[in-house]
């Protein structure tokens, strides 16, 4: 990990996340208040393939030292398409204190100025009203409900809300 792969926002610093990082992230993604979100949680065996491919890049989001929570982006390098989008999760204890949106802010500018992508995607659960606060914060506006776009931890279909 080179300093240049630490992304640094107002409160919350992000990098490369780690193999090491995986039991914590499980643990997280397994808590009611992140699988309501993420949906049935990742088995660490999962989580580990995820980090090694290249069609996506993980970061760790930790808060002086911790780790509390993780944010991915995947591109479309296509010059006729380029664009990216973003997910996270943070861990019960660190949300609702603005560290979220802290996070898709680093990362945006990072994908938006040290990238070059001109479009960024997020894509909450329609219903998830805090994350799309959050989101319209930094500029992010809906384009519409993917309905019954992803499968809940309770095993029924819920829909998307694409922003961009």
């Amino acid at each position: 990990m080179t300093d240049d792969s630490v992304l640094r926002g107002r409160a919350v610093v992000l990098r490369p996340a780690t193999l090491g990082d995986v039991p914590r992230l499980v643990a997280m993604l397994g808590t009611p208040e992140v699988s309501r979100w993420w949906g049935t949680p990742q088995t660490a065996e999962a989580l580990s393939r995820d980090l090694m491919e290249e069609d996506a890049a993980y970061f760790a989001v930790t808060i002086g030292g911790e780790l509390a929570g993780m944010i991915q982006y995947h591109e479309e390098n296509e010059d006729d398409y380029r664009s990216a989008g973003i997910d996270l999760f943070l861990a019960p204890q660190y949300q609702g204190r603005g560290l979220g949106t802290d996070a898709a802010r680093t990362m945006a500018r990072h994908l938006l100025f040290d990238r070059g992508h001109h479009r960024l995607t997020i894509d909450p659960a329609a219903h998830n009203t805090r994350a799309i606060a959050s989101y319209r914060k930094l500029g992010f506006r809906p384009v519409g409900v993917m309905r019954q776009y992803e499968r809940g931890s309770d095993g029924t279909w819920h829909d998307g809300l694409l922003m961009d």
